[in-house]
Parts: structure tokens; C-alpha cells; sequence
């Protein structure tokens, strides 16, 4: 087996619209693409700087239940932390092992932003 994999996280959300709203408006994510039938949204995928998220409203027993570790450069990390809040987003510092800061999505999914001077790798 050669070549980089290529993954991209699922997560479940109760709401689509408010959810894709939610990525869009107070996240910064961009909207790549969406699949619906009879006029609602069942699953879309959202993206920002090279990170993608896919958001499912399919699978109401995993609703809340993701975790995403998202990986920026020091100075992005605080430029991002002042973006959301600065756009009303709760912002809570965390720990793994290290510092992470953490956002919780509308449905209680969390990303999280280790902190690089601290990040293990």
C-alpha cells in the first residue's frame, strides 16, 4: 500500500439547517456540497483550510456524540480562538494529555484544537 489516506469525520446533527448555519456563520466553515431528497437535507459536507466535516442527520442514536482533533499552527489556533468568539461561540479550554481548546457544536459534538507547544506528536 503507498500514497497518503484521505479521511474526513462524520458527524451526526439533530438539525441540518441549523447546523450547516451554525458551521457556516460561526465557525467560517464553506459549504461543498449537500445531498437531500424530497426537499431536505440528509447529509452535507463542510470545509475550511483544508479541513472537511461531513454532517448526517441519519443517524439520530450518534447525535452528540463525535470528536474531531483539528491540528493548526500556534498563531492560527489563537487567531481561530479570537474568530469564535468574537462571533459568540463558547470557547473552553480542555485536556488530553495536554491543552486543547475546545468548541462544541449545536448537537454537543466537540472539535478540538491541541495546543501546538503542547501537542504530543
Amino acid at each position: 500500500m503507498s500514497g497518503p489516506w484521505y479521511m474526513r469525520p462524520v458527524l451526526a446533527v439533530s438539525d441540518m439547517n441549523q447546523s450547516l448555519a451554525f458551521y457556516v456563520d460561526k465557525l467560517g466553515f464553506s459549504e461543498a456540497w449537500q445531498h437531500g431528497e424530497n426537499g431536505h437535507v440528509l447529509v452535507a459536507q463542510v470545509q475550511r483550510s483544508g479541513c472537511e466535516l461531513i454532517l448526517t442527520g441519519q443517524w439520530p442514536e450518534k447525535i452528540g456524540g463525535g470528536v474531531v482533533f483539528i491540528s493548526l499552527r500556534a498563531d492560527d489556533l489563537d487567531a481561530a480562538r479570537t474568530e469564535f468568539e468574537e462571533r459568540g461561540i463558547a470557547v473552553k479550554d480542555g485536556w488530553w494529555g495536554y491543552k486543547l481548546m475546545i468548541v462544541e457544536d449545536l448537537d454537543g459534538n466537540q472539535l478540538y484544537f491541541p495546543y501546538a507547544s503542547e501537542d504530543p506528536a
